[in-house]
């Protein structure tokens, strides 16, 4: 039987300078900030997933403009191997609301890098950065944190 990592898909919703983020109430990393996201399902596209999770864990409704990058490190996730594409989001409507994984909140980009981060969102979030500026893609590569980018 073949071991293979599970697909995830995760979004930056971005509104006005702020990014939507989440306070996870759930093992691993309860009570770390996370970007929404989760698990692939089967017969769904990760845009979909992106789109759905969105939906699910900050009660806004998101269309996608980018992809910021695919991040594969088989250590970014405790639980088991992950390999998750990360989007870039705007808000098309809706408010934010709490729910079963955790609770969404808006944070300012300026003030972004001093949260606690679950999994390698810390490293997502310092690649959006640098996105803002150059609109490059980024990967991730365990022998470099700081990732690759066309």
């Amino acid at each position: 039987m073949y071991k293979n990592p599970a697909p995830t898909a995760n979004v930056i919703i971005v509104q006005e300078g702020r990014i939507c983020l989440l306070r996870r109430k759930r093992y691993p990393c309860r009570g770390k900030i996370a970007l929404p996201g989760g698990y692939v399902e089967y017969n769904e596209s990760v845009e979909s997933a992106a789109i759905r999770e969105a939906k699910e864990e900050t009660g806004l409704e998101v269309q996608l403009k980018a992809i910021l990058g695919v991040y594969s490190d088989a250590q970014r996730n405790p639980l088991k191997h992950t390999i998750s594409t990360v989007f870039i989001a705007n808000v098309i409507t809706g408010n934010v609301r709490e729910n079963e994984e955790g609770e969404p909140f808006w944070q300012s980009i300026e003030d972004i890098q001093g949260c606690d981060w679950a999994f390698d969102h810390g490293k997502i979030i310092g690649h959006f950065l640098s996105w803002q500026k150059h609109q490059q893609t980024f990967w991730s590569y365990k022998e470099d944190d700081q990732g690759l980018h066309t």
